[in-house]
């Protein structure tokens, strides 16, 4: 798969973007409705993907190295999926042609976050989600 084709796994779904949180005893990671500081609100996209790794040092990407390792990626992730041997479901843009229809189908971020600027990590615990856990069925 060249660079290209495994860029265009990523559906836009914006939920990869949220901050979470670790039990450090047990393991267990929650999300947040705290979205990364990049993340552009309206296109779930990162603001300045090409300088992400820089400008957030915790960011990590997304790689076919990566990804299966990444337990807490959503279970409608395209890379997840892909990784896992699985089919995009029907909303994907590369199934549908329009990036749009990951909006429409309600598994995107869009219109359910807040950029993480200004809140201190302790008050983190008060923005705790469940919804990018969510198959489309239930999202």
């Amino acid at each position: 798969m060249s660079a290209t084709e495994w860029e265009s796994l990523c559906d836009g779904c914006g939920r990869c973007c949220l901050n979470k949180l670790e039990d450090w005893d047990t393991g267990e990671v929650v999300w947040t409705s705290l979205s990364c500081t990049l993340l552009d609100q309206h296109s779930c996209r990162c603001g300045d993907y090409h300088n992400r790794l820089e400008k957030v040092p915790d960011c990590l990407p997304l790689t076919p190295e990566t990804v299966p390792q990444l337990t807490w990626l959503p279970p409608t992730c395209g890379y997840r999926l892909v990784a896992e041997g699985r089919d995009l479901y029907w909303w994907h843009p590369l199934v549908t042609g329009d990036p749009e229809t990951v909006h429409a189908a309600g598994i995107s971020v869009r219109g359910r976050t807040f950029p993480e600027d200004g809140i201190e990590l302790e008050d983190y615990e008060n923005f705790v989600v469940d919804w990018p856990g969510e198959g489309p069925e239930e999202g």
